[in-house]
């Protein structure tokens, strides 16, 4: 299963899914995108009802908010999460108290607090942030761009129930629990997610595999979306017969 982040839909996995065309894999839009129906609640409800759409033994890929999703998924349900992919992902999105690895919590709500007044503007200067230092950032802000609203315009009651989940969610206790096989994808230059996370899911679930991308920004699947579709083939060694879904995006 592919989940998605914040902002953006499943469509955000049309390189991946064009280069590796495996025929049981699940790209949905997360709830309140995509022409969607909302959901009400937090990360927990968000991950409950996730796996309502998903076979009783899966693999699951998620970046940035969808990578929260994917922990939360794989927590809830250890028994039916087979292994877990995370790209530009964190246990906990915001700085806090013994934790560096985030962006300030001033950043997220300010997207929050403009959103009403300038609405488009506000997601285009999100997007910006996502690609930020890469060497192709005009080019890849571009497609992200284009992929915005191609799928309709999530409302703001949705996009502030997500930012959120984003400023309260801080899953660094329960992370040892996990027990499925981990692959993390971390771009070198990630300004979003910075590449400390990654670094600390590494050392704190057992048997973690990080591949750091360098010049990626917060999406590496499609910056390079070649050698992340090598990695994720190589990862799960899909047999005839397995199920693979992918969820996305940070948001």
């Amino acid at each position: 299963m592919l989940l998605h982040g914040w902002g953006m839909h499943a469509g955000i996995w049309a390189d991946v899914r064009r280069q590796w065309p495996v025929s049981d894999v699940l790209a949905p839009d997360l709830p309140g995108y995509g022409g969607t129906s909302p959901l009400a609640g937090g990360l927990n409800e968000l991950a409950q009802e996730m796996l309502r759409h998903v076979p009783d033994r899966f693999d699951v890929c998620g970046w940035s908010l969808g990578g929260l999703l994917a922990q939360q998924m794989a927590l809830l349900a250890p028994d039916r999460v087979r292994r877990v992919v995370l790209v530009g992902a964190t246990p906990c999105f915001v700085t806090r108290e013994n934790w560096n690895c985030g962006i300030e919590k001033s950043v997220l709500m300010a997207f929050g607090e403009e959103l009403a007044q300038a609405y488009e503007p506000t997601l285009k200067r999100f997007l910006a942030l996502q690609v930020r230092g890469e060497q192709a950032a005009r080019d890849n802000l571009a497609r992200l761009r284009e992929q915005l609203f191609a799928r309709g315009r999530p409302d703001v009651a949705v996009l502030r129930q997500g930012l959120q989940i984003l400023l309260e969610t801080d899953l660094r206790a329960e992370t040892p629990l996990m027990r499925q096989p981990l692959l993390l994808v971390q771009g070198s230059q990630d300004q979003l997610t910075p590449p400390c996370a990654a670094e600390w899911l590494a050392t704190k679930v057992s048997g973690a595999q990080l591949i750091r991308v360098s010049g990626a920004a917060h999406a590496p699947f499609l910056s390079h979306a070649t050698a992340f579709v090598a990695a994720l083939r190589d990862f799960l060694a899909v047999s005839a017969g397995d199920s693979v879904v992918c969820m996305g995006g940070a948001e």
